[in-house]
């Protein structure tokens, strides 16, 4: 059985041609190999451990669970589709809305084990029926808007938990940030994140050597005079040891606020799949639905531990194009580093350390990032925003779920926020659809134009697209 695991030696092993790309079925020598290896974990860094930290889990798992959870993705897809999978920043608001209805660790993973769930299921479905059940169930209105509320709904946390606790180094770290994402160039641009990160650490501790302690809320949301970077923990950490385990606990209203993530994770998927492909030069559209249920099954064993939920890493597609080097032989040597990093409980204690100052100036451009996700996919699709079918259905979602409007059904079942709009664009969208005059039922661009060919014979059929997934002109 071929798994992917046997590479070819590319030229010398060195430096590759000019205009050369390494396939994904060659690798460089071993310690260039290795070498381009810890550059993924790099570039996934920020985001991998950022996300259980904003969603309250433990980060040590999080890489660890990362490194299985890339393993189990390579094999599925038997090395054709060099991807990492890291832990996924959709699922911060959904953590976030759990935890304030007072669930736990457990329920957070135990609702997100069943989005896992539904992934792979998703993923099934696409290697039978092919990916138009995706473009028919999600056009773009609808996927947009659904990864719009997603990020917008974390604004609140934000603004009430993370910027209050020092607002001038979230101030500092914001402009940080921005500065280094829209000036640095290449690798540097893609660890932009991990860069303000660096850089709030330095800030807090030199503000506490000049200032002294901070009077503000903590943590906690309790008003202490505290140091804004309190390392105590690092000292006291080992330097070798598993992370910590639990078992997920199931409930109802927790899984309906996670499952609209699902939307989210298969545009994701999809994009990453026709990107990978198209700067590979391979026909990947086989692998789609493998992709995706990998990608579930490598969250459900990550949640199932405690761990977070993952997806494939845009940061590390960028990593591909700069460097051209597409060997899944330095996915396999990334998933190795992330596995020893997660038995550091040294490096955890110093990722748990993050002042919450830090966190806030991070997460005013990261949330806010992932909502402008959502107008993005609209942009590239073409989505006509007069139209009112398009219009009116994304325009209740988004608010809803921006603004966490509760529909109360008894007193121990309601649906608010991510969960309530992302039903009302669905339901709404389809319904509307329906009953709407026949001018206004255009035919909807595909899911993004990242995944226009894996429509076969999609323009023999009478679609509105041509080949490269851009509309036919009249």
């Amino acid at each position: 059985m071929d798994l992917g695991v046997r590479w070819k030696l590319h030229g010398d092993g060195r430096t590759p041609a000019p205009g050369a790309v390494v396939r994904p079925d060659e690798r460089l020598s071993w310690p260039r190999t290795a070498g381009l290896g810890a550059q993924h974990v790099v570039a996934m860094f920020g985001a991998s451990f950022v996300a259980p930290v904003l969603m309250g889990l433990d980060p040590n798992l999080a890489i660890m669970m990362s490194g299985v959870s890339t393993v189990i993705f390579l094999l599925a897809t038997k090395g054709r589709v060099p991807s990492y999978l890291g832990c996924s920043l959709s699922f911060v608001g959904v953590a976030a809305v759990i935890r304030a209805q007072g669930g736990s660790s457990a329920t957070v993973t135990g609702a997100v084990f069943v989005v896992g769930a539904a992934l792979f299921l998703v993923g099934l479905a696409v290697q039978k029926f092919g990916a138009r059940i995706i473009h028919a169930t999600m056009p773009p209105i609808v996927t947009g808007a659904v990864v719009m509320l997603i990020g917008f709904n974390l604004a609140p946390v934000t603004a009430s938990t993370y910027w209050p606790q020092d607002q001038w180094t979230a101030l500092l770290v914001m402009l940080f940030t921005g500065l280094a994402v829209v000036c640095l160039r290449g690798f540097w641009s893609r660890v932009a994140i991990f860069l303000g990160l660096l850089f709030g650490y330095g800030i807090s501790w030199l503000f506490d050597r000049v200032f002294g302690k901070i009077h503000s809320v903590d943590g906690g949301g309790h008003m202490t005079d505290h140091w804004r970077l309190d390392l105590s923990g690092v000292g006291k950490a080992d330097w070798i040891g598993l992370p910590t385990f639990h078992g997920p606990s199931f409930q109802w209203s927790a899984i309906l606020v996670a499952l609209p993530v699902v939307i989210a994770l298969v545009a994701e998927n999809a994009g990453h799949v026709k990107a990978v492909g198209e700067m590979t030069g391979s026909n990947l559209d086989d692998k789609l639905g493998t992709a995706i249920s990998a990608d579930g099954v490598g969250s459900m064993l990550s949640t199932a531990v405690g761990g977070p939920p993952n997806t494939t890493y845009s940061e590390n597609i960028g990593v591909m194009a700069a460097t051209r080097v597409y060997s899944t032989a330095a996915y396999w040597a990334a998933a190795c580093f992330a596995l020893l990093f997660g038995l550091c409980p040294k490096f955890g204690a110093v990722v748990a350390a993050i002042p919450g100052g830090v966190l806030g100036g991070i997460t005013v451009i990261l949330y806010g990032m992932i909502g402008l996700l959502g107008a993005q996919i609209w942009t590239k699709s073409g989505v006509d925003l007069r139209n009112p079918l398009n219009l009116v259905p994304a325009a209740a979602g988004i608010i809803i779920g921006i603004g966490n409007v509760t529909l109360k059904f008894t007193d121990t079942f309601s649906l608010s926020g991510i969960a309530l709009g992302t039903l009302v664009v669905i339901t709404g969208y389809h319904a509307l659809r329906a009953l709407a005059p026949a001018h206004l039922k255009t035919q909807e661009p595909l899911l993004d134009e990242g995944t226009s060919s894996y429509d076969e014979g999609a323009e023999g059929a009478g679609g509105a697209e041509g080949a490269s997934g851009e509309p036919r002109k009249p």
